[in-house]
This record gives C-alpha cells, structure tokens and sequence, in this order.
C-alpha cells in the first residue's frame, strides 16, 4: 500500500474513495456526516425490528432503510455506473451494488445498509489516511522571502523579489531574510543558515562570501550584491526539489484495488452461472429459487469484513506508534517501512543536539589555571560577534572580573586586544601562525572547531566547541542494526571531518559531509538505483526537505525539525530520539503481521460461507454472523497492537 496517500496525489483515485473530487475542501463532519446518518438510522431499524414494533412494517420499513441506504449507497452507485460507463465494469463500487441491492430484493434491507455502511467507513478511514499524507509545503514558500530593499534612483527602495536583477545591490536589515543568492558586500556578517545547510550553528561570513536566500542575517544591517534570479534562489531550488521528488514517488495502488480486479468478476460470473447454469443439470429447475441462491451468493461475497479488517489492522499499528511517539502520516507507510533496508540520517538535530557547547579545555600553561584561562578567553569574546563567542560565553561565572581593551578583530582568523594588562589572542591556528606562536602538535588531530588563546606571546591553551550526540544516539544505532537493516549512512551539511567522526563514534558505515541539499538528493537517488534497495531517511531542516520526499520513507524529528521537513516527511518521530527509528520499524512489522492474520482469516472464512452459500447451505442470516465473527476477530487481534511492547 505505497503511496497511495502521497503527499500531492489526488484523493478521488483512491481504490475505495466514494468521495468526488470538490473543488473546495469539505469540513471533517460533511465528510462523515452520510455515514453517521446511515449508520444510525440502521442502528435505530434495527432496534424497532427486534422489538417488532407495530407502526414498523411493511412500506414505511422499506423507506426507511431506503433512507438509510441512500447517504452512503448513492455515491457508490453513481461511482459504478461512472465506471462502466467508461468502460470499467468489474469494479468493488459494482460488486458492492449489486449485492447490497440483492439484498433489498431479497427483502433484507438491513443486511443491504449494513454492508454499505461498513464499506463505506472503511472508505473513510483511508480517505483520513490521504488527507493526512498530503505535503503542505507553505511552510517552505513562507521561508522565501517576497520583497527585497534594492538600491535604486540613489535610494533604497522595497521591491519584488521577482523584479530584483543579478548584479543589482541590496540591503538587508537585522533580523530579514537574505531575498536572493549574493555576495556580501559589507566588511563581515553573522547569519543563521539553517534553512540551506541544516545547521543550528549561525555562520560568520565576510566580504565577498557567498550568500544563500533564506539565509537570516542575525547582527547589523548589511549590504550584498544579487548574483542568481529569484526563480533560482537557493530556496526555490529546494522547493522544486521537493515538488519533483514528490512526483516521482512510485504509485503502488492498494492492496483491495487489485483483489478486486480479480475477485468481483470472478463472484459476478459465478453469480450469473449460479442462476442459469442449473438449467442444464437440474430436473425442477426454478429460475427465481436459483435467482435467490445467487444473490444470496452475492451477499455473501461482498468484502465487508474484508474492508474492515484491513483498515483496522493498520490504525491499530498507527495509534501502537502515536503512543510511542511515532506518527505515520498513512497506513501505506506502515507497510513500505518494513522493506527498508537501507537508513541514511542527518546529522545535526538527528543525532545531534544542535546545540553548540564547550566539550573540552586544555590549559597549556603549568601556573595559569582553568578559571583564570577562561576569564581571558570570555574577557575577549565578550567583544566579539562571533556566532562561537555565544557558546563560550555560556562558561561564564558571575565573579569573572577581567575586561578586555584594544580589541581588534582579524577577519577570518579572531581578535587581539589586552586582558589585565596582558596582550591576548584569541582565534584559530592562523592567527598563531601570523604572530610566531608554536601551537602543539595534538591539535592537528582535532575537527571540531577549536577557539586557541596566547598570553603575552605564548600558547596559552585552547577549548574545543563541538554539538553533543544525543543521549540515545548510540543506542539508535545499535537497535536499527538489530531491526536488519543492512546499511546505515550518514549525509549533512556540516564539514566533512566533522562528520566522518560523528559516524565513527556510532559505528554508522559511510558518511558524506560538506553536502548542500541537491547533494544530499543525488546521493539518495543513487542508492535508490541500486537494486532491491529500499531507502528510509531521517532529517530535520529545510534542507532534508527534497531528500525526505524522493526516500522511500521519509522521517523527521518532531521535537526540534522544521516544519518544513516535518509537513514533507512520511514519518514524524514526535519525541526527537532517534532511537525510536528502529522502534518504528518494528512496529511497522508488527502490524504487517496483523493485517495479513486478518486478511487470511476474512478470505478463509469467506471462501468457506460462499461454497455453503453456493449449495443452498448458508442462509443470509449466516452470511451476516460470518461477516460480523471475522469483523470481531479482526478487532481482537488489532487490539494485540495496542498492548505490545517494542523495547
């Protein structure tokens, strides 16, 4: 059952839809209203059939089952006669009306409602199912901004974003969106990139970098130069992505589609060979006697609890993974999470925090110890904007007494000033380079950013910034191997090193960093190329959204994602703990089981009341309590979800 909900695909063909398409949405309860009227006025029939009531027979029993059929039978009977008259005439919607209309001939007016009623909620609970499913990217077209303050007649002027020209000037204030791809202009910016890189960390850039739209600027108002169109902004490119991908999502029609292309012609024919094929073999044939025993025969057939097993089965599963914190966005997804045999993850905000913070301080100096070393390095970044100087800062005590003096920051490698009359640099090896200082050689194996400090000319010491894994994130990793996924591989757009270490510390197979998200979208359709290879991804920011859509499954994180990612997404992990990944498989699994225990049991018992139906054997009586005995086992066995533990 893949995809059938996608994100961007029509509702209306949906195998078991009796909802036309509208041209404006309708509200939840004129969707449901037909069945809880039909569903209703059955139940009330019934009530006045049991207790024979006088007023209760005859002409006004007829109208009011005929009433009680119309809101839900009708839009079955016009979907049949639409279908035949294009030419499809072995469909559910014509099995379903002949025989619910058999049974009206027959005078079993309840049966023929009930039946109805019960396919048709069936109906509705996938109709929920698509609706959920669709993709509702405004997140994303909000995240593109609309106007940009252009230099123009020697002003600046608010404009279009449409209308900007490559090569025109720009002004961005705190707090805007960067409206196009550029190059700034100004000496230096801070700017929070997460919408094209995915990474919590701001990013300090200087003049002549590259700037990407979408991009936040954080601190000051600065000036760039446009060098893309609007139409080929970063952000626009991601959309299209998203939309592309989207559409190349395979369609896999559901599971009763195809058995009904099989099975309603199969009844139908047997049916008509019931009624006429005695006719040959019987001495006292009775036309209207063999008529009866076929719409019987009919009845019988129809895939009432068929309809209701399957749905239950996989609503059990979903509300099993709502518990835990899981929420699939269909129950086709429940199915295509079981054949993943391939996990590739984010990094930052997956498996990571997202939150940068000191990991690690090392004093170089034998007499200066580790509070007064960082009372000189805070002293200093207390003067920086430096997207780094945040987290350091974080450090600081409420006795820290220093103050820095003279600063001066060196673009692109840190600041020199004086702390306690002491000359202080404070920046990357660069900067110790330039001014003769020996760093040691242990510094060379570390990736993760580095701040260094040197006092009056000597190496002082250094702290290590980096983002902290999740608590469970190795955990994940050992449980999404116990679940026999294959391969598990790592894609960010964090630095390269970074990354490659984050993935040996987890014990992942491969990783990729350095990735913008075309990247990360070419390196996910050359894996889904491979044979055989069902691909599951795990993002969180605007920039997983392409790679979420084009996967198999796409999972988001919830807690912290964006909503971007988590509207594109298959699957929510609504706590943000990977280690629910794995949790989702084995919950996808676990339903499949079901579902198939229900399917198997609706066919065996149905095969088995059509052969004593088909010999005069079953009366319509018993159809009925066969169809409601599967229905009620179905129910017991999906309840089994309900109570399962997945730990």
């Amino acid at each position: 059952m893949k995809k059938e909900d996608d994100h961007i695909h029509d509702t209306s063909d949906s195998c078991c839809s009796t909802q036309k398409p509208q041209p404006r949405p309708k509200s939840s309860l004129r969707i449901y209203l037909p069945a809880i009227i039909s569903f209703a006025m059955l139940v009330m029939g019934l009530f006045f059939d049991g207790f024979e009531m006088g007023f209760f027979k005859g002409w006004i029993r007829l109208v009011w089952f005929l009433l009680a059929y119309f809101p839900v039978g009708l839009p079955v009977l016009r979907e049949a006669w639409e279908r035949i008259a294009k030419g499809d005439f072995f469909t559910e919607f014509l099995l379903m009306s002949i025989a619910t209309l058999g049974a009206f001939v027959l005078g079993e007016y309840p049966e023929g409602v009930a039946v109805m009623v019960f396919y048709s909620i069936g109906e509705l609970f996938q109709h929920d199912a698509v609706k959920k499913a669709r993709t509702n990217i405004q997140a994303l077209l909000d995240a593109r901004p609309r106007e940009a303050l252009v230099f123009r007649n020697d002003n600046f002027v608010n404009v279009p974003s449409e209308t900007v020209r490559i090569g025109e000037r720009i002004q961005v204030r705190t707090g805007e969106k960067i409206p196009l791809d550029g190059v700034l202009l100004s000496e230096k910016a801070s700017l929070n990139t997460a919408a094209i890189t995915g990474e919590s960390r701001p990013d300090a850039v200087y003049r002549g970098d590259q700037l990407y739209a979408g991009s936040i600027n954080l601190d000051g108002v600065i000036e760039m130069r446009a060098t893309k169109a609007f139409k080929d902004s970063s952000i626009a490119r991601i959309l299209d992505m998203v939309q592309n991908a989207t559409a190349r999502k395979s369609k896999t029609e559901l599971f009763i589609r195809k058995f009904a292309r099989v099975y309603t012609p199969i009844v139908v024919y047997l049916a008509l060979a019931l009624t006429l094929l005695p006719y040959f073999f019987v001495d006292d044939y009775v036309f209207r006697d063999w008529l009866y025993r076929a719409l019987i025969f009919l009845v019988i057939s129809c895939p009432c609890a068929l309809v209701i097993s399957i749905p239950l089965g996989y609503f059990g599963g979903l509300g099993a993974a709502s518990r835990n914190g899981i929420l699939f966005k269909g129950a086709s997804f429940l199915d295509t999470i079981t054949k993943v045999n391939t996990v590739v993850m984010d990094k930052t905000g997956t498996v990571t925090k997202g939150i940068f913070k000191i990991k690690k301080i090392v004093v170089a100096q034998k007499n200066l110890s580790e509070t007064d070393f960082m009372r000189y390095l805070i002293a200093m970044e207390e003067q920086s904007t430096h997207p780094i100087a945040q987290a350091i800062l974080e450090y600081k005590k409420e006795n820290d007494r220093f103050k820095a003096t003279e600063v001066v920051e060196i673009a692109g490698k840190g600041l020199k000033g004086k702390v306690d009359n002491k000359g202080i640099l404070v920046g990357n090896k660069g900067l110790m380079a330039d001014n003769g200082i020996e760093v040691p050689p242990e510094t060379d194996g570390i990736v993760e950013t580095m701040v260094m400090v040197a006092i009056d000319q000597e190496f002082a010491g250094y702290v290590v910034i980096a983002d902290e894994l999740k608590a469970d994130a190795h955990q994940a990793i050992q449980q999404i191997r116990q679940a026999g996924i294959s391969q598990i591989g790592m894609l960010s757009g964090d630095k390269d090193s970074i990354t490659q270490k984050t993935a040996d510390e987890l014990g992942i197979d491969w990783a990729k960093g350095g990735l913008l998200p075309e990247d990360k979208l070419d390196e996910v359709e050359r894996l889904k190329s491979r044979p055989n290879t069902v691909v599951a991804y795990i993002g969180d920011g605007i920039n997983d959204a392409p790679v979420l859509a084009l996967s198999d499954v796409g999972m988001a994180m919830g807690g912290l994602g964006s909503d971007v990612a988590i509207e594109t997404a298959d699957v929510v992990i609504q706590t943000d703990q990977p280690s629910r990944i794995s949790r989702a498989i084995r919950i996808g699994r676990s339903t499949r089981r079901v579902v198939w225990q229900n399917i198997g049991l609706a066919f065996g018992v149905k095969a088995l009341v059509l052969i004593l139906g088909a010999g005069g054997l079953a009366t319509m009586w018993e159809a009925v309590f066969a169809d409601v005995g599967v229905a009620l086992l179905a129910i017991l066995n999906a309840v089994r979800l309900q109570r399962m533990n997945w730990d």
